[in-house]
């Protein structure tokens, strides 16, 4: 597997951390393509009931790695940063994340395909997408609006700025809110009443609820085109300079 993701599994939830807090939980491609292959063994792992993401240190993640991510763009559909985005809507079983402090770019997207979250009062969900030059992925620009309307929608995806675990809730993106010390031990719960449920019923029934997958996969190839093209742009090198060097970018004949 991955050093920074731990994988377990109990009575049929497959449980997979993120574990590097040293980094905020930021994620490599290396721990994205252990990722993806946890959402493969779903598949084929008629054992595995359930997936549970979890944090380390009241951080669910930062998001990618910058610096990492500069050094390894994606840019196709082999990568594993593709190959875990696009893996999500066809996660065969039930998708469960418990999501304490911040919880950037992927950190939320990832949740919008989630069967059910549970936040913290001080998670700070965050998808600050266009303030680094980029466009949202993970098919969020089509389930966002689904969820919160598009006005709602436009505004977490263009300000870019954090909103919190109760707002998630409000949206309609979470569950219910946990005290931080009960987060872990109410979602493993959740986790393993769904677990004992009959699991083709389960699968069945998960996939009645993916009826909308075909666009949503669909809005993931347009995004990650969008993406890989607005990554080569001025206006990302200018952002990412700027991010790195700890200024506000000047998008000034950028676009």
């Amino acid at each position: 597997m991955n050093d920074h993701i731990e994988v377990s599994q109990d009575n049929g939830v497959l449980t997979v951390r993120f574990n590097r807090p040293e980094r905020k939980n930021a994620l490599t491609r290396s721990m994205y393509a252990a990722m993806a292959d946890t959402l493969d063994r779903a598949h084929t792992d008629k054992s595995v009931r359930v997936i549970l993401f979890v944090g380390q240190d009241g951080v669910f993640t930062g998001g990618n790695d910058l610096g990492d991510f500069l050094e390894n763009p994606p840019r196709d559909e082999a990568t594993p940063v593709y190959r875990f985005i696009s893996g999500l809507p066809r996660a065969a079983v039930p998708l469960i994340a418990a999501v304490d402090g911040p919880a950037v770019g992927i950190g939320t997207t990832m949740l919008l395909h989630c069967d059910m979250v549970l936040v913290t009062e001080r998670a700070q969900l965050h998808l600050p997408f266009v303030n680094l030059a980029l466009v949202p992925e993970a098919g969020s620009t089509f389930l966002l609006p689904r969820l919160t309307g598009n006005a709602r929608a436009a505004e977490l995806l263009m300000l870019g700025e954090p909103f919190s675990g109760r707002d998630a809730v409000d949206l309609g993106i979470a569950n219910r809110v946990c005290e931080p010390e009960d987060l872990e031990r109410q979602a493993v719960e959740l986790a393993q009443k769904l677990a004992a449920k009959p699991p083709a019923a389960l699968r069945a029934t998960k996939a009645l609820l993916q009826a909308a997958r075909p666009e949503t996969e669909a809005a993931i190839r347009r995004e990650y085109q969008a993406f890989s093209e607005r990554l080569a742009s001025a206006e990302a090198k200018e952002a990412f300079t700027a991010f790195f060097e700890k200024r506000k970018p000047d998008f000034t004949g950028t676009g």
